[in-house]
Order: structure tokens, then sequence, then C-alpha cells
């Protein structure tokens, strides 16, 4: 195992608190050689096969109702094969990364006959899913054993062990992370027993911990460096990496806690978040399809970008902008990773930039989609990062959000 690799796992084991990062916390995956990154995409793999078990034994038919923020669990397995054929087998210029084409004459035929048709997350549409006609599941495994070892064979043929070289077999791995965090929120919606141990990425950490008692920070101002730089992987919406002046500031030291969103709640008659409720003289919260007692002082979770809007409107607070979140988390105290966090910000392109050859990733989501930063529990360590931009419609509820809030 590379120096580097090393090097990052000894920081993962070494965030301070069980379940929280602190300070300005950036993947050495990003950056790992290629032997590295192919124990990562066999460690995600497997991490893959475990939820595909996990769904089976839960919900046996796969059936799930046709719903924004639900897929096809079916779909989606064929998907993660696909999405890594198509970027690290049949790509005829894989090797040039973000120099080369998106797509077009010389793809290789997929090992799956007419896997284009099945999975291109790009031509057909969600509602449509439910309509086709998808591989059984046997063949489906197959499909994505089959897949992994021909990536890891073109892997090993790499010329150089260069950003460009590598590029796409990072993107191949981070997209299956992302799916299978996905694949995690879509099982809580939908009230699924899974075993405690796939809730935790591959950072093994509790759910549910309390954050620190509620503290501020108070960052000056300064010249701030937002988005990506240097070398190593980025997904194009981090590009370019640009400075922002930002004025002196008050934020939270950790997200808000239940203990400070629920007397909103209480006072105002908001509606509550899902999988949460007023039972039996106490809160409780739907975890694993079992109602338990919620734990007050860890981060409220499942609100979206307006119910954290109001939270701050009551409070007499704001949220920070994706400037100001990224400025404070380079203080040792700032505590993040439990969960994703609404900022102000609207999800928009930095000046320069460039679509990568995956040209869908961002592109088609600017400004209907609002920037989260962070992590949740349910993210894998290879995708933890500040520069990181998460993005969703401003409305979602079922993902593993929350906020915090900066002094007016």
């Amino acid at each position: 195992m590379t120096v580097e690799h090393s090097a990052g796992e000894e920081k993962l084991a070494a965030w301070a608190r069980p379940g929280l990062l602190h300070g300005p916390v950036t993947s050495p995956w990003r950056t790992c050689g290629a032997a590295d990154l192919a124990l990562a995409l066999q460690a995600t793999r497997a991490t893959s096969l475990q939820l595909m078990q996990a769904w089976q034994q839960a919900l046996p038919g796969l059936e799930v109702p046709l719903r924004l923020g639900l897929n096809l669990p079916l779909w989606e397995w064929g998907h993660l094969a696909w999405f890594q054929e198509w970027w690290t087998c049949r790509h005829p210029t894989k090797y040039q990364g973000i120099r080369s084409a998106p797509s077009g004459a010389g793809f290789a035929q997929p090992l799956l006959p007419g896997a284009d048709a099945f999975y291109d997350s790009s031509e057909v549409a969600h509602p449509s899913r439910w309509t086709l006609a998808l591989p059984s599941l046997p063949r489906t495994l197959a499909y994505l054993h089959e897949v992994l070892a021909a990536s890891l064979q073109a892997l090993r043929a790499a010329p150089d062990e260069s950003d460009d070289a590598l590029y796409f077999w990072r993107l191949a791995l981070m997209h299956e992370d992302m799916h299978n965090e996905a694949s995690l929120y879509m099982a809580q919606a939908l009230g699924l027993a899974f075993p405690q141990a796939l809730w935790l990425g591959t950072r093994r950490q509790p759910l549910g911990l309390s954050m620190p008692a509620a503290a501020t920070l108070r960052v000056p101002a300064q010249e701030c460096t937002v988005g990506h730089q240097g070398t190593g992987f980025a997904f194009d919406n981090e590009l370019a990496a640009h400075p922002v002046a930002v004025q002196a500031f008050e934020v939270d030291a950790a997200p808000v806690s239940w203990a400070r969103y629920l007397p909103f709640v209480q006072a105002t008659g908001y509606v509550l978040p899902p999988f949460v409720r007023w039972e039996q003289g106490c809160w409780q919260g739907l975890h694993q399809g079992r109602w338990q007692a919620l734990d007050l002082q860890a981060p409220a979770v499942h609100v979206n970008a307006h119910d954290a809007q109001a939270w701050c409107e009551w409070a007499g607070r704001r949220l920070p902008t994706e400037a100001e979140w990224t400025c404070a988390a380079q203080a040792p105290e700032f505590a993040w990773g439990q969960v994703w966090e609404w900022t102000a910000s609207p999800f928009e392109p930095f000046a320069g930039f460039q679509a990568h050859p995956y040209r869908d990733y961002s592109a088609p989501w600017w400004h209907s989609h609002r920037v989260l930063k962070g992590a949740c529990l349910a993210t894998s360590a290879h995708m933890v990062d500040l520069r990181y931009r998460n993005f969703f419609t401003p409305e979602r509820r079922e993902v593993f959000a929350g906020f915090r809030s900066v002094a007016l």
C-alpha cells in the first residue's frame, strides 16, 4: 500500500470524535495510485453486493413505487456496471481523462447486449425505467462481475499513473459510492431494515451520535479559495478554483441539533421532517423500520432547504454561503460529517467552467439545485472532501441533510 493511502487511512482513523470530522478533510483517494485505486474499487463493489443482498432480504420482489427520490434496485445495479464499463472499458480514449471525447465513434460494444438501451441515464428517462424488461437479477450480478474484472484489467494496462490516465477509474469509484449512499436513503424512505454496518459507509461509525454542545465560531474576514486546486481528481463543477472575499461572520460549530430545531416546530406548528414523531411523551425517530427515542443532541436530518431557511428566520439567523462554509471548515473546531448541510448558494458554475466528458453530471442541474456541503454517515470515506459540491433541489427531504446557521 502506498504511503499516501496509509496516511489517508491514518487521518480517517484520527478524526477527533466518532462520527465527526474536524477541519479541512480531503480525500486521499483523489490522488492515490493505481494499486490503491483497484483496492478501493473492489471494496466499494463489496459494499454494493452487500446492499444487493440486504435489498433482496428486506424487499424480496425488489419492487418500489415510481416516485421522486426512488429508483428500481435492479436498474440501479445494472447502471453501476454500465457506467463503469462505458468509461473504463468501452471508451476508446479512456487514458486521456478529461481531454477525451464524451461519446462517439469507436466505443466498444457492451458485455451485456442491449445495455445502452437499459442503463444510459442520460437517455433513459426516470419514469420509463419502470417499463423496461430489465435483465434478471442473476444476469445483472454476472454483468457486475464481468465489468469489474474487465475494468481492473484495463486499469492495470494504464500507460502511467497520471491524473488523466486514472481519471475514469476515480470517477467510476465515486459514482458507485454515490449510488450506494442513495440506496441507503431509498431504504430509509421505504422503512426497510438493513444490517447496521451498511449504514456506516466505509467509515464504520455509529449513527445518531450527539454533536458538541451549541457553540459558535468567529471567522475573521479573509480571502477564501473555493473549489479544487492542485493535482488529483476533481469533479467538473469544482473547477476552476477561485478566491472569494468573505466578511467576518459567526457560525455554528456544528449542525443544528434536534434540541434546537424541534422547539421551532412546537412554537410555529411547522411541518415535522419525515421519520420523526411525538409519541408516548417523547420524540421518536424511525430508523431501520423501527421507532426509537430520538437523540435530541444529534443533528436534525431529513430537512429540506426551505425547512432550514424557515428555522433560520424563526431563530434570527441565516444559512451560510458555500464560500463561508468552506472558509469556516478550515478551523479545527468546525465539526461536520454526520449530515449533508444546506447552504444559501444556488448550484451554479464557477467562472471558466468546462464540462468533463461525463457531460450530464453538472450542466443539466445548474440554477435549479442548491449546494450542500460536508458528508453524512452513509457517505463513503472515498467521497469525504471539503471541496465536494453536493447538490439537490431545495424541496428534497429524503436525503440525509441538515444545516448549520450564521448570526445576522
